[in-house]
């Protein structure tokens, strides 16, 4: 039967902004001749309430001392385009037109007089296709003069066009120009992330009968100890999902007009910044048709992967239902034994508790597969309807790449955090007191405040080996 709606969960912040009389204990009552019982001890009835991990699971954290972080990640080695059209059909020789983007833009197409290419018709179901050596080349057109008797490729039809080597008659010149490598430059900025929790040096001194009970092992009467806590945990919870939720501001937008301190530059960002969502959704790979369930679904999502890195070890971060999903495509590979279920290396009888999920699993490449909280989470991205996502596909390992601010390749993590630092300042993660309580004496406001700061930016490289799950 479904799940009732109700009772359902809570999804009331048990943290208050200001002081209200719900904060406080008002049941007093000394005419009472009976001492109540009571449990001492809070009851953590949501568990461990933090999400933050994935990061720390994939990636790295280094210092960066620049508002502006590039990099540069390399090109395709091979030179093919998708989007040719042909003149006229038929005869010895045709003649070319290149209309995919090139890179840089206004640059002359790669193709050189000599090489040899594939010529194939993008027709779905066709199996026209030519073979032609380069006879003459302009900026965007290329003369081709076909191996067989007769071009059969179409007139003004997409075409798909492949170097594949190059051939010269005996005593001629070597091959005319050359090709320049051209790297494909990214950047992205910090964003400085900032909270504070204060109390008053009264409420500091009095003492509850609460035993306060939090994530980070912090234990005692003092209720205000509680709420500091809590605020340390949600500030760094919020490390991690800033870094994941984060987006650009848009030109013109209201955020770039709160948020930026100086006119804006053209093509820069003046606000927010690239998150991991952000910069997968656009530059890598989408999954939008709900989950894939099948080994047909994952065999699209590997064909996709081979047109990339082709990285070999990859994890998947899922939400329970993707999981779910994943385990029963798995033991749907199993004939099952005589009687009851018997998939996976389990030899499930009677007397043991019955495993049903997988770990992982091989299909031309290593998939391993996590739960991630932070999309289960009913506070966080649970039961997000609009916008949703179930899982995201990571790369294990790290790639190369060149630092411009370092001015040379550097090893870096597939997904890594850069944070402002330098000799004088670490702004990683900041926290001080302020005030006349708590042991500071700084001011004599009649209070302690606790403050919090990071700075900091995540780095996507190669996210075209990201795959994004969308609901």
């Amino acid at each position: 039967m479904p799940i009732l709606a109700n009772p359902g969960f809570d999804l009331q912040p048990s943290s208050e902004r200001v002081a209200l009389p719900s904060n406080y204990i008002t049941n007093f009552d000394f005419l009472n001749q009976y001492l109540p019982d009571t449990y001492e001890k809070e009851f953590e009835r949501y568990g461990n309430r933090t999400v933050a991990s994935f990061l720390r699971m994939v990636g790295a954290e280094m210092p960066s001392n620049s508002d502006m972080i590039k990099w540069a990640e390399q090109g395709r080695l091979h030179t093919k385009y998708t989007q040719v059209t042909v003149a006229a059909a038929g005869g010895t020789a045709g003649v070319f037109t290149v209309n995919d983007p090139l890179n840089p833009v206004g640059s002359n197409i790669a193709v050189r007089v000599g090489q040899t290419v594939f010529i194939s018709d993008n027709t779905a179901g066709s199996a026209l296709s030519n073979k032609a050596v380069v006879t003459a080349v302009t900026a965007n057109t290329f003369t081709a003069s076909y191996y067989e008797i007769i071009g059969v490729v179409p007139a003004a039809t997409n075409l798909t066009v492949m170097i594949y080597g190059s051939e010269f008659a005996k005593g001629t010149p070597g091959m005319v120009d050359s090709l320049e490598a051209n790297d494909v430059f990214f950047d992205n900025k910090p964003i400085i992330i900032k909270d504070t929790y204060e109390v008053s040096g009264s409420d500091m001194a009095q003492i509850g009968w609460v035993e306060i009970s939090t994530e980070n092992g912090g234990s005692g009467y003092l209720w205000y100890l509680k709420s500091e806590h809590e605020t340390r945990l949600r500030f760094e919870d919020y490390l991690e999902t800033a870094m994941i939720e984060a987006v650009p501001a848009a030109p013109g937008s209201g955020a770039e007009a709160a948020l930026s301190t100086s006119a804006p530059a053209a093509g820069t960002i003046n606000a927010g910044s690239e998150g991991v969502f952000f910069v997968v959704g656009n530059r890598g790979n989408v999954w939008g048709g709900g989950n894939p369930t099948t080994l047909a679904g994952f065999d699209t999502v590997i064909q996709r992967l081979d047109k990339q890195g082709s990285i070999e070890e990859n994890v998947l971060f899922v939400d329970r239902q993707f999981s779910f999903d994943i385990d029963d495509m798995l033991a749907a590979q199993n004939s099952y034994g005589a009687g009851g279920t018997s998939y996976g290396l389990f030899d499930n009888d009677e007397d043991m508790a019955l495993n049903l999920g997988f770990t992982g699993f091989r299909r031309g490449y290593d998939f391993y597969k996590s739960d991630w909280k932070y999309l289960n989470d009913a506070s966080m991205r649970g039961d997000i309807v609009g916008g949703g996502i179930s899982g995201l596909l990571v790369p294990a390992g790290s790639t190369s790449v060149y630092d411009q601010i370092l001015g040379k390749n550097a090893k870096r993590p597939f997904l890594h955090v850069r944070y402002r630092a330098s000799e004088a300042e670490d702004r990683r993660y900041k926290t001080w007191i302020t005030g006349s309580a708590g042991g500071a004496r700084t001011s004599d406001l009649d209070a302690m405040q606790v403050n919090f700061l990071s700075e900091r930016a995540c780095c996507t490289l190669g996210a075209n080996n990201f795959f994004l799950f969308q609901d």
